[in-house]
């Protein structure tokens, strides 16, 4: 008996609250610090405990003979902690249950107002591990002082091998960026170095630390170059499989009434679901990709792939390698295990070839032997492949010209000609401006995030009364411009808002409407149009008649709305 005072004394002492319950979940005791933190009688000895204890789960552990371990609950205005213990004899049978738990209020509250400064250290190294950048922080005098996981993936060097030490220890070839702005006291950026015992090329962005304007360091993000270009890979890779997702237009979404466009939709529909080849004709910015789109949608291959290659975006040097896959040690830098081309990624569904004109005569070959059997051969393979793949070509080229000239192939062009379907331009298609201008408006006003109701009926008359060279893709890149020029107060396209439109044969009969900046940007875009036209759309010959990148060109046709 002076035992069992003993653990009584005991259990009457300590600051937790304890309850005791028998194998019926009965309360068989509890000390004065349960009854005081639950706000407990003094008779509920004998008494089941769920009658007794709110929100109790002695009675679950009794019954599963599963522990609960640090459990938080309130009770009240306070915050408990609590553990339940099942209690069992020498056979493993359960005979009851413990709860032992304690009033963590106060200390919730101290945790919440805590800043402590290890605490924040804690954190920020935290923040800068989880970050895939590789960060290396040094002191005033160009000591490391901090690295983080990915500078550690990167290095191959341990946070030890490296903290406390002046920050050329990780340098195998270069000099340290963290000693050169000690001295400078300047940010640098695109420093190449090569880092730790691998000798990893690197790319190096770093920048002074100041607080309250004293020097104090200095924070470096390493950049490991090839997973750069691995990236880039992949990326690429990414890039080819979206050509192959699902065709996003319908015939729905092909806006226009006019006589010549009905007749372009009306032939599309009645092609769509057979397996003939078709080619969209017209000039660029008519929608050929979009009624490409719209056919496969509408075809039985539906549910297939939708691959979309451009001829002209592709280098000479990769597109039948692109086109036809390749076979591992095809060539140098041949992917491992070959790759798979796009035409077999179309099997069962839809082969787009935009601007077909522009493929090489040596690749038309290729295609026109593929469009005969529907089979093909890898580059550096030695077996066939047949796949199931419908044909739509695209062109803005006079195919006609380039056949008797020897620039396209006669089988080809016959092969490719089972339905023509004529896109009419924009010009021969006037009375659908106000449709396509309205549609444009709010689509790139949602794209903007601009709230636009309308255009007026003089920018309306204004936009019918020119031709469109680079047709419905240079109404969108107008109508964008303008929506970018209105007021955030404006609501409605008016005249002024649009750029000048016509270009007139002297700056003396030159109508000058706007900033320098669109005028030239106008004169700039009609100019590339003109060269564009001369050279049958050719863009390296055009590049080279204005002195400009066939990069710089491609960007400014993408930006003029003349592709």
């Amino acid at each position: 008996m002076e035992l069992v005072k003993f653990f009584r004394t005991v259990l009457e002492s300590i600051i937790e609250g304890v309850i005791i319950v028998d194998e019926d979940a009965r309360v068989l005791y509890f000390n004065k610090m349960a009854a005081r933190l639950l706000n407990l009688p003094s008779d509920i000895v004998g008494k089941p405990v769920t009658e007794v204890v709110p929100n109790t789960r002695l009675h679950i552990v009794v019954r599963t003979g599963i522990p609960e371990i640090d459990k938080i609950q309130h009770a009240g205005e306070s915050v408990i902690i609590t553990s339940r213990m099942p209690l069992k004899d020498l056979e493993g049978n359960v005979v009851g249950a413990v709860a032992v738990f304690r009033d963590i209020t106060s200390v919730k509250k101290l945790a919440e107002e805590i800043t402590d400064l290890h605490e924040i250290e804690a954190r920020l190294k935290a923040i800068i591990d989880s970050t895939y950048d590789a960060i290396s922080v040094a002191d005033e005098y160009g000591n490391v002082v901090l690295v983080n996981k990915a500078y550690t993936e990167i290095t191959g060097l341990k946070p030890e091998e490296v903290i406390g030490k002046p920050a050329t220890v990780d340098i195998a070839e270069g000099e340290s960026i963290h000693i050169l702005i000690s001295k400078t006291k300047k940010p640098i950026y695109g420093a190449r170095l090569k880092v730790g015992p691998a000798h990893k090329e690197v790319v190096v962005n770093a920048t002074p630390l100041f607080v309250k304007g004293k020097f104090s360091g200095s924070v470096a993000v390493v950049h490991d170059v090839s997973k750069i270009i691995s990236l880039t890979k992949e990326l690429e890779e990414v890039r080819r499989m979206m050509r192959h997702l699902k065709a996003q237009y319908t015939f729905e979404d092909i806006i226009g009434d006019s006589e010549k466009f009905v007749m372009a939709k009306e032939q599309a529909l009645k092609v769509a679901n057979t397996p003939a080849t078709v080619l969209l004709r017209g000039e660029s910015g008519t929608g050929k990709e979009l009624f490409a789109h719209a056919i496969h949608n509408a075809s039985f291959r539906r549910n297939g792939p939708f691959v979309s290659v451009n001829c002209s975006a592709i280098p000479e040097s990769i597109l039948e390698s692109e086109l036809f896959g390749y076979e591992e040690g095809a060539f140098t830098g041949a992917k491992r295990g070959g790759k798979k081309g796009l035409i077999e990624e179309a099997n069962g569904g839809t082969l787009f070839l935009d601007e077909i004109g522009k493929m090489p005569v040596q690749l038309q070959a290729k295609i026109l032997r593929f469009i005969e059997r529907k089979e093909f051969m890898p580059v550096g393979g030695s077996k066939p492949k047949r796949v199931d793949v419908r044909i739509i070509a695209a062109t803005n080229m006079d195919l006609e010209s380039m056949v008797k000239k020897g620039e396209f192939l006669p089988d080809l062009y016959f092969r490719l000609n089972v339905f023509p379907i004529h896109l009419p331009s924009l010009r021969e298609r006037k009375k659908d401006i106000p449709a396509l201008a309205m549609y444009m408006v709010k689509k790139i006003g949602q794209q903007y995030g601009r709230v636009v109701d309308g255009i007026s009926p003089a920018a309306i008359r204004y936009l019918v009364s020119y031709d469109w060279p680079g047709n419905v893709r240079e109404l969108e890149n107008i109508i964008g411009r303008a929506i970018i020029n209105m007021n955030m107060n404006e609501n409605v396209i008016e005249k002024r808002h649009l750029p000048p439109l016509h270009l007139e044969t002297s700056v003396e009969s030159y109508k000058i409407e706007g900033p320098l900046k669109v005028l030239v940007e106008d004169f700039e875009r009609k100019v590339i149009e003109k060269v564009l036209k001369e050279n049958n759309g050719d863009r390296t010959k055009t590049a080279e008649k204005l002195g400009i990148s066939i990069r710089t060109l491609y960007y400014k046709i993408e930006r003029y709305g003349l592709k």
